[in-house]
Parts: structure tokens; sequence; C-alpha cells
């Protein structure tokens, strides 16, 4: 007897496809089989896919993006999408289909509807993403990783939590070393994608820290493409220790080793922040749809883990003030620590894990802790 098949759907972003990574991870070690449909876009964030998992790329696309000319062939590149979705479950049959969110989820999302096999969401965010919208009332379960969610009336879910990477799990509640007179790192990432306003702010904020501190920090910095060289040559010319790159395969490791994470406030990156427990400066992206990064990092602020500084009051010499004053405070450092690891939720993948493993089985119950 074959073993059951999941099918992920996701793309995008690294926040729909790390937790996606997750459970895949996870469902793989219970013995499934299990195939990733996503978009061009979506598979390049897929190298830290298991080898087991079969990576399927379906034709998708958003109105959001493009001319006129490519909007119009929007429906017809869904419609095929769709199809050609349709097609490979009515040959593999699988047991689950569970949608991540992004534009990429709709084709497997939609043929998963249409030929009623066992189907679920989970978001990432504080606010359903525009195709979590429309799949929530039409799914049999949805799982959020931030509490609470706005969800549409009549829709009711399960908190899970964010599941978070092998890589990040495997370093949960590290022990964390305060600032002090001796080498610090700070870590400054901006979601899968890098954040302009970072690269723009951050180091020049790092430059103004008294000097006596300035001599002990190292910087991981990650910037786009674009933005490479001048923050690469800003740091240089200010006899910063830094390294740059558009993107950071080891992020658990370095973050684990961070006296400070300065990052954006995209669900996965407050998870793997919370997870590991780190002092944190949070910069929301403003575009956000519904202003959903200023909900995600609503926990971590509550909990007196991270500052939170929206960006339209995000200026170099606020910033400096704040980062002095956590490198500074060692106590203090270390408290927030704490409190961002009790916020962690590290079994988020079993939680998830049992939601999938229950609408395989219907017969064993409801699914647990619905909302």
């Amino acid at each position: 007897m074959a073993a059951p098949l999941l099918v992920i759907a996701a793309g995008g972003t690294g926040g729909h496809m790390f937790p996606a990574q997750a459970l895949a991870e996870a469902m793989l070690e219970r013995g499934w089989r299990v195939r990733l449909t996503t978009d061009a876009r979506g598979a390049r964030y897929t190298g830290g896919f298991p080898d087991g998992v079969e990576i399927v790329q379906i034709a998708s696309a958003t109105f959001a993006r493009g001319g006129v000319l490519a909007k119009a062939g929007v429906p017809l590149k869904v419609l095929g999408g769709v199809a050609a979705a349709q097609l490979k479950m009515l040959r593999d049959k699988p047991a689950v289909v569970v949608g991540f969110g992004g534009y990429p989820s709709i084709p497997a999302m939609a043929a998963a509807w249409t030929l009623r096999i066992p189907r679920m969401i989970h978001e990432q965010n504080g606010v359903l993403g525009r195709v979590n919208q429309i799949f929530a009332p039409r799914v049999d379960a949805v799982a959020c990783g931030t509490w609470p969610t706005r969800l549409p009336e009549g829709v009711e879910a399960v908190h899970t939590g964010n599941p978070v990477r092998a890589a990040v799990l495997e370093r949960a509640g590290a022990a964390y070393i305060p600032p002090g007179d001796y080498p610090m790192s700070i870590l400054v990432i901006g979601g899968s994608q890098g954040a302009r306003v970072l690269s723009d702010t951050v180091p020049p904020a790092i430059a103004a820290l008294p000097l006596d501190m300035l001599k002990n920090i190292r910087v991981a910095h990650q910037a786009r493409d674009e933005d490479n060289d001048r923050v690469t040559r800003f740091y240089d010319e200010h006899g910063i220790d830094a390294e740059v790159k558009p993107f950071f395969t080891d992020i658990p490791r370095r973050m684990t080793e961070a006296q400070l994470v300065i990052s954006r406030a995209g669900a996965s990156s407050v998870a793997d922040i919370s997870v590991i427990g780190r002092p944190s400066i949070l910069i929301p992206y403003a575009a956000a749809t519904a202003d959903h990064q200023s909900a995600n990092a609503k926990g971590l602020v509550a909990a007196g883990a991270t500052v939170r500084i929206p960006e339209s009051k995000l200026e170099v010499q606020p910033l400096s003030e704040q980062i002095h004053l956590i490198l500074s405070n060692p106590d203090g450092a270390l408290e927030m620590s704490r409190n961002a690891a009790r916020q962690g939720i590290p079994d988020a993948t079993e939680r998830l894990v049992r939601m999938v493993e229950q609408l395989a089985s219907p017969g064993e119950g409801a699914i647990e802790g619905q909302a």
C-alpha cells in the first residue's frame, strides 16, 4: 500500500515557504510522501527542502504585477494551473492538501476544493492574506500562526503557531550571551528579500554608537542585490566589521550568536526570534496588507521582548539610541531574550501535523483546539 500523499501549496516569499518546509520535513519523517506545488518565483526558495519532497511548478499569476496585457492574461494562466493541478490530483489522489498562502497556492487549493479533497490553510500573519481570505470559507480547517488573527465572519480557526525549520528548532531556547565588553553580533534581516529602509537607516545608526561599544561590534546585514555594494562600502568606510549579503543560508546560527536582531516583523522572522529567544528591534513593513506586520509584532511587544519602531518614525538617531540602550544593559537584554523565548511555540509543527493527520482520518474526531 502506497504511503499517503500530502500536497503542500505555497510560494512567493520565504514567509510562505519556511513554514511549508517545516511541515514537509515533519511529514516525511512520518513516512508520508510530500509534494510541493509552487510557481517559478516560489521555486527560488526550495533549496532548503529535503530531497524527498517532489517539487512541481504550476502556472499561476497575480493582478498585482505587470502591465495591462499581463493582467489580462491572469485568469487564463490561473485556470490553466488549476486544470493541471486537477489532472495531477485525479491521478495521484492526495490524502490532504495544505495551502500556506501566496498566489502560487491558488491552483492546488482551487483544484482540491473542486475535487472535494480534504484541505486546510495555514495563515502566518495576524491578518489573513488575500489568497487565504478566499479559501478560508472553503476549507475543512484553518490554522493560524499569530494569535489573535482577524478572520472572515463565520470562520473558526486553531492557533498552532508558526512552524519553524528544523535548523531553527535545533536551537530553540539556546543560551544567550548578554552584551558586554567583548565581541558582540548584530543580525540585520529584512525578510527573505531584504529591506531598503533598513539598508538606509541601520548602518548609520550603528556607526553613530559610542566608539568603545562600536569597536566590539560585528554585523551580519541582509541587503538587496542593488543595495549590497553601497551598504558594504558604508560599513568599510566607517571601520565596522560587517558581512553583507542578499541572503544568508545560516540565519539560525547567526541569530543564535547575535546579541541583538534588527528585523522586519514578518511572521517567519518573528517565529524564529521567539523560538530561539533573542532581543530584537522590529520595524514592520509599512505597506504590508492591512498592516499585518504590526499585528505580528504585538505578542513580543506586550511581552517586553522587542522594541517596535513604525517605519514612518524610523530615523538614524532614535534607532541608534535604542541599539545603545539594549547593548549597554546586559540584564535588560537577557530579560528580553527570556521574554522572547516565552512567546515561542516550538511545537507549532507538531500541532500542524496533528491537524493534517486528523483531516486524513476524519473518523478519529474533530480538529483539536478549534476556536
